[in-house]
């Protein structure tokens, strides 16, 4: 069965590809037309569809939209309470009418295959279904907001869906973490990362009146009005950030960690499972999945690593797939380019470049001598994070690195970066985190011995967001160069790309990231490119 995914509604729209069963392809359509969250989550939008991640999808099986036997849209409209927010109806008809926008933008389609999958049961399967554990395990799905929900609590056995638990709009935690995000001056369904990076420096001084005002209760919540001005005033974008506005975020982000900690236990105790998975876009609060497994009562938590509404596409066509699905391969699932394809592009970009005969030692040579290096390597990653495939390295050992980084991406300096260590190596260096940890989904405490050998990827509060490798021989055979050449297993590992602007993913894209922003070294397939 040759099932395509979509995701369309609010932010992130994707497409994934699920042939017989196996996760063939998944890409966010921001990559394609490199537009930053490929839309803005209002309800005038609802109507732009992922077409051109969809028709790369097909492309890259090989198949053309009259193949397809079905088309999973991850929304529901027929569940939509319209009178929930202004212009809700717009958004309503406008997703009633996916087949139609679908069928014009895939030529071929038949929009009578279209159906719906409500957003949390999609959010539901790209996590239960997708994980490592065969359809059977716990699930828990928190996010900004679906059809008249924002939380679903449930239980997969042999692949099949049972939810114990939701919660109805407007209350929801994803759109309070949403409404702190624009309170303190940042781009709401967009820069949340940034809070929780702003909660680490500052005490959670306004906890016990949050714990008054979000409450948990029968495996779901209530959220009672807060008025933010009452606690930091509100901050204009250009606006310094102060102590009470990192104040406040820390203490909206250790109230939303207990929450999901009770959450958690709650839903522990009713299935009696052992492993949990998680998505919707408070998932992919790392701080708050660390706590979940250090403190919570599951031997194993697993994250989808596009947790966020892309992560829809891929969860709704596993849940519309009618054949037994396999764990999804990893979150390499996007675009890839041969190596002539590659080399054509730097020809035609007219840069001086050479065919290495030793990527992984040439990176190695640049990062021990405190160079920047641009890492594009095999298929671009899926979700957020740059996982060793659009990555931008560094040297951990100097602090200055962090500063550096935020300079060449144009990010704010109180922002971390992340490291990335074989994951043999890793227990060495980290600790309270789960390792193996391939996604870069929790943080890990940095060992006291190792906090002055790494200060660059050492946050405030002495965790980091370490990613682990395992299984990758080029980005494994250059971390091995990496310590012969510095005595330290741990590189830095950011996001390809400068602020406001999707991951690279073409050659074209990271030429261009290239060529106008202070980077040393383009390792870019078997070639090198040298400023």
């Amino acid at each position: 069965m040759r099932v395509l995914g979509i995701n369309a509604v609010f932010h992130d729209p994707a497409a994934a590809l699920v042939v017989d069963g196996e996760v063939v392809a998944a890409a966010e359509e921001e990559r394609f037309s490199r537009r930053k969250h490929g839309k803005r989550p209002v309800p005038f939008s609802t109507w732009e569809q992922p077409e051109l991640s969809a028709r790369w999808c097909l492309e890259r099986a090989g198949l053309t939209a009259a193949d397809l036997d079905a088309v999973a849209y991850s929304y529901d409209p027929a569940l939509v309470d319209a009178e929930y927010a202004p212009w809700e109806e717009l958004r309503t008809t406008y997703a009633r009418k996916a087949p139609q926008f679908l069928a014009t933008s895939l030529p071929g389609l038949d929009p009578d295959i279209v159906q719906f999958v409500p957003h949390h049961v999609a959010h539901a399967a790209s996590t239960g279904l997708a994980a490592p554990f065969g359809g059977n395990c716990a699930v828990l799905v928190a996010d900004g907001r679906g059809e008249c929900g924002s939380h679903l609590a449930g239980r997969y056995v042999d692949q099949t869906l049972t939810t114990f638990a939701s919660q109805r709009l407007p209350h929801s935690l994803g759109l309070m973490y949403e409404d702190l995000t624009e309170h303190l001056g940042f781009l709401r369904s967009s820069d949340e990362y940034k809070v929780m990076a702003l909660a680490s420096h500052a005490e959670p001084v306004h906890l016990d009146l949050l714990r008054e005002h979000v409450v948990v209760r029968d495996g779901g919540f209530e959220i009672r009005p807060l008025d933010w001005s009452t606690l930091a005033k509100q901050r204009g974008e250009d606006e310094d950030l102060t102590r009470e506005h990192a104040e406040l975020a820390a203490s909206v982000q250790v109230r939303l960690e207990e929450v999901l900690l009770e959450l958690v236990r709650w839903l522990h105790e009713r299935t009696g499972e052992t492993r949990l998975t998680m998505a919707g876009g408070v998932a992919l609060n790392c701080v708050a999945n660390t706590r979940i497994f250090a403190e919570g009562p599951f031997d194993e938590v697993w994250v989808q690593p596009a947790a966020g509404d892309a992560g829809t596409a891929l969860g709704a066509a596993l849940h519309a797939s009618a054949d037994v699905v396999s764990p999804m391969p990893g979150a390499d699932l996007g675009r890839g380019f041969t190596d002539d394809e590659i080399e054509s592009a730097l020809r035609v970009a007219a840069v001086p470049y050479k065919r290495s005969d030793d990527v992984a030692g040439e990176v190695a040579e640049a990062l021990a001598a405190n160079k920047i290096v641009a890492w594009f390597q095999g298929r671009s990653e899926y979700g957020p994070r740059a996982l060793g495939r659009r990555s931008l390295l560094a040297n951990p050992c100097y602090a200055e690195n962090l500063t550096r980084l935020n300079d060449v991406k144009g990010r704010e300096q109180f922002r971390p970066v992340a490291p990335m260590v074989l994951a043999s190596r890793a227990a060495d260096v980290f600790t309270r985190g789960p390792i193996p940890s391939p996604y870069m989904l929790f943080v890990h405490d940095v060992r006291p011995e190792w906090t002055d050998r790494i200060p660059a990827v050492v946050h405030v509060d002495g965790t980091a967001r370490a990613q682990t490798v395992d299984g990758d021989p080029l980005l494994e055979r250059m971390l091995h160069e990496f310590e012969a050449r510095s005595g330290v297993p741990v590189v830095v590992n950011t996001s390809l790309n400068t602020a406001g602007r999707p991951m690279v993913d073409s050659p074209r894209d990271a030429l261009e990231c290239f060529g106008s922003s202070p980077i040393d070294l383009l390792a870019i397939g078997p070639f090198v490119v040298r400023r």
